[in-house]
């Protein structure tokens, strides 16, 4: 059993576990900023790009992840918009797709938890993958989720390199990417570069992408 962190726009070694591996998603744990659970990685013309969601910074000690509030005193829903509109306008699935993504660019959420959420199920919808979604019901420690049996993925799930660690079960499969034709291939972007590149062969990809 995987534990997994909340993410947005959750990248190809999270969906390809959570499409085929059970999991758990942690949403009692602290908020850790700089981490996918406000953060993505994109494909632009000049490389990859990181999205960062604003959040209101808690007053006091940490802030649970279900807790945590956005916040809109930036116009990060649009420049977000923008450039995911820029970066894959020209892919082959940006129009089957970027309609039912714009609206998370639109309508204000209160809480990061509901906003990462309805872009979950909404990319597991468009995958295709009929997943049963399940949640901690308390905040386990590393040690905690060790002896329960867990692959305890809250950390290493960073885009931190010094976090990273080795995931026999995860070996990227390559896919056809915008820019392609000038810049080798880019693994372990966010989950969104493979629908809008591969459309209904994204979630084939994501299971070839898991290793026994």
């Amino acid at each position: 059993m995987n534990l997994l962190p909340l993410t947005y726009l959750g990248n190809v070694q999270y969906f390809a576990k959570l499409c085929f591996a059970p999991c758990v998603i942690d949403i009692h744990e602290h908020f850790v900023k700089q981490s996918y659970r406000s953060r993505c990685d994109i494909l632009a013309a000049g490389g990859p790009l990181s999205l960062t969601v604003q959040t209101v910074r808690p007053s006091g000690g940490g802030c649970a992840v279900r807790d945590m509030r956005i916040d809109y005193s930036k116009r990060w829903q649009h420049q977000h918009w923008y450039s995911i509109r820029s970066a894959y306008k020209s892919s082959p699935y940006f129009d089957y797709y970027g309609g039912e993504l714009a609206p998370f660019y639109e309508r204000r959420y209160e809480f990061l938890l509901d906003y990462d959420l309805g872009l979950l199920r909404l990319i597991l919808r468009l995958l295709g993958a009929e997943v049963p979604l399940r949640f901690s019901e308390r905040y386990l420690s590393p040690g905690e989720a060790e002896e329960a049996g867990f692959s305890d993925f809250r950390s290493s799930l960073s885009p931190k390199p010094r976090l990273h660690r080795p995931d026999p079960s995860f070996d990227p499969e390559p896919y056809y990417q915008v820019f392609s034709e000038r810049m080798p291939f880019v693994p372990n972007l966010s989950v969104i570069d493979l629908l809008f590149c591969e459309g209904p062969g994204a979630r084939e990809i994501l299971r070839r992408s898991c290793r026994p």
